[in-house]
């Protein structure tokens, strides 16, 4: 069979500590770029087709942040208090679950922005809604190994993508709990009131103009009940366009040979830098699916990675707080940052081996088992329904 010239130049390359280089003459090696699990890139037609689409998705996105904005406003006044935003309990339910329906955390993170800035949720349910949608945004990865597992049932690693599922709510539990705690210590201590990270006058008065008619004319043709959906839908659109703007995250067989993989620390800022690419940790933990079955990411590998990007989803975030007029929202998403880096950061410098350890136990127990698996899956509907039905019984604490 004749090789194409891929194959050809693969055979050329040589493994030298984890780097793989092109021989170019005796006792010299020139080395190449491993792009890892990004496509590399593929000439300025393809730059520019980006740069033509990243214009109206972040056109829509900023749109989106406007129309919910003015839907939040209209509504605000009638759901204030009311269930699901009754408590700071409540609302953990309701951004977790909010996240499972939509597959995604940032929708729902940027709805719980959004109803802030129009008055309707205190810093409390504001702070609890953004970090249940992070709880809830790794759904998706165990969803996707579930199809994945149903599809391909005489596979032998058909059990990796339901374990990396599991290990990735499991490792987003364990940083965003005890960083929620760190997290509201800061907003309550008032160590970020200096930060006015918000949107001027000027900024405003720009939005306002280029924006505004675009706005007006969707409040003029749809009602006020309506206005913050249609918000919701225009931000799920941006995302889809923005997904084909960004990088992508392959799973070809540049990761094969990426050694570099295996580290903590770079697996750790590698997550980081997927998440912040790609605007999502939906995203950028899905890729660890097919990753898993082809043998390139072992489960435990995969833990700072997920640590990584957990981080970094909530650039996103931030944008849609600095575009409200209260700097507290920025405050608020910089405070969930900062608490679930100090609880990431602690993991890896001292306590790497046996989180690890007791991660990939928890994984193995549930992963082992049909029926530890649908306990598993109860737990994950059970904990935030629990959480959400607290509106109706508990009543206004925890404001």
């Amino acid at each position: 069979m004749t090789k194409n010239w891929e194959e050809i130049e693969l055979e050329k390359l040589v493994e030298i500590d984890g780097e793989y280089c092109v021989p170019h003459e005796l006792n010299e090696a020139r080395h190449v770029v491993d792009w890892g699990p990004f496509e590399p890139p593929r000439g300025a037609g393809y730059i520019i087709r980006k740069l033509l689409l990243f214009i109206p998705a972040m056109y829509l996105f900023i749109l989106a942040v406007q129309i919910m904005k003015t839907g939040a406003a209209a509504i605000g006044p009638q759901i204030q208090g009311q269930f699901p935003f009754a408590n700071g309990i409540s609302t953990l339910g309701f951004g977790w679950l909010g996240a499972y329906f939509v597959l995604s955390g940032s929708p729902v993170a940027a709805t719980a922005i959004s109803l802030y800035g129009a008055g309707t949720l205190t810093r409390l349910q504001t702070f609890t809604m953004l970090s249940g949608s992070r709880l809830g945004a790794s759904f998706i990865v165990l969803l996707t190994g579930f199809l994945y597992a149903a599809r391909n049932r005489h596979d032998p690693n058909r059990s990796e993508p339901i374990g990396m599922g599991i290990q990735a709510m499991t490792m987003t539990a364990l940083v965003y709990l005890p960083g929620m705690v760190i997290g509201y210590g800061i907003i309550r201590s008032g160590m970020l009131d200096g930060l006015n990270l918000h949107a001027s006058g000027q900024l405003e008065a720009a939005l306002s103009v280029v924006w505004g008619p675009v706005v007006d004319a969707i409040e003029g043709i749809v009602p006020n009940t309506f206005l913050f959906l249609v918000g919701l839908l225009v931000i799920l659109a941006s995302f889809k366009v923005l997904d084909r703007v960004l990088p992508q995250v392959s799973s070809d067989s540049t990761a094969k040979r990426a050694t570099w993989m295996r580290r903590p620390w770079t697996m750790f800022a590698l997550g980081c830098i997927v998440a912040t690419l790609t605007l999502s940790v939906s995203v950028a933990l899905t890729v660890l699916i097919p990753l898993a079955v082809k043998g390139y990411v072992r489960r435990d590998d995969a833990l700072p990675y997920i640590m990584g990007a957990n981080i970094t989803t909530l650039a996103d975030t931030l944008v849609v707080a600095m575009l409200q007029r209260d700097p507290v929202a920025a405050q608020i998403v910089l405070a969930e940052a900062i608490g679930v880096t100090i609880v990431s950061l602690a993991i890896l410098a001292f306590w790497y081996q046996p989180v690890k350890r007791r991660v990939i136990l928890i994984d193995d127990y549930f992963a082992g088992s049909t029926k530890r698996l649908a306990i598993f899956v109860g737990i994950l509907f059970v904990l935030p329904v629990s959480f959400l039905l607290s509106g109706l019984w508990v009543g206004p604490i925890l404001q």
